[in-house]
C-alpha cells in the first residue's frame, strides 16, 4: 500500500488524491527551497458609464481599484484559508495591478513571490479574482450585469517543474 504522506506522482495523476483517490495534502518537504513568483490575470466587463466612474473615482463607496488592490493583496496571504489542501506560503511581496483595456474593460494583473518549497500560483489566482470581485461589490448598485472572465495564470518560475509562460 502507498505512503498516504507520500509526494508520489506522475505526468498522469492528480497530486492531490492517492492511489486510493483519497484527497491529500501534497508533500512537499523534498522540493528545494527556491524563489516562486507567479502572474495571473482577469479582466471585468462594464457598463462605459460604469468603467468612467471608477476611472473618474466618482464611486459611492470610495476609490474602486484601491479597494480592490488591498482586497486582492490580502486575499493572496489566505489563499491557504480559502483553497482546501493548500500550503500556507510566506509571501514575500504581492502586487496587483489594473488597467484600462477599453472604454468597458478594466484588466488586473497580480503577481506573487515567495522564497518557498511550493509555488504561489494560487496566490497570484486569488489576488486577481478578488480583486476583481471587489470591483463587481463596489459598483454592483450602478451596474449589476457586469461580467468577470478570463482569470487565469500567465507566467510562473522556480521549482522542479520549470518556468511556465501562457503562449498567445
Amino acid at each position: 500500500m502507498e505512503d498516504k504522506l507520500g509526494s508520489g506522482g506522475g505526468v498522469n495523476r492528480l497530486s492531490h488524491f492517492d492511489s486510493g483517490g483519497a484527497s491529500r495534502m501534497v508533500d512537499v518537504g523534498g522540493k528545494a527551497v527556491t524563489v516562486r513568483r507567479a502572474r495571473a490575470s482577469g479582466r471585468v466587463r462594464m457598463r462605459p458609464e460604469t468603467l468612467r466612474l471608477i476611472r473618474d473615482r466618482g464611486a459611492a463607496k470610495g476609490d474602486v481599484l484601491e479597494v480592490a488592490r488591498l482586497a486582492g493583496i490580502q486575499a493572496a496571504k489566505r489563499t491557504a484559508e480559502l483553497i482546501p489542501l493548500c500550503h500556507v506560503v510566506p509571501l514575500e511581496a504581492v502586487a496587483v495591478t489594473f488597467q484600462f483595456i477599453d472604454e468597458r474593460t478594466i484588466g488586473i494583473e497580480a503577481e506573487a513571490r515567495a522564497t518557498a518549497r511550493t509555488g504561489v500560483e494560487m496566490e497570484a489566482l486569488v489576488a486577481t479574482s478578488t480583486a476583481a470581485l471587489t470591483i463587481y461589490d463596489m459598483c454592483k448598485s450602478v451596474d449589476r450585469a457586469m461580467v468577470i472572465e478570463g482569470i487565469q495564470l500567465e507566467e510562473k518560475c522556480g521549482g522542479k517543474s520549470g518556468h511556465f509562460v501562457r503562449g498567445d
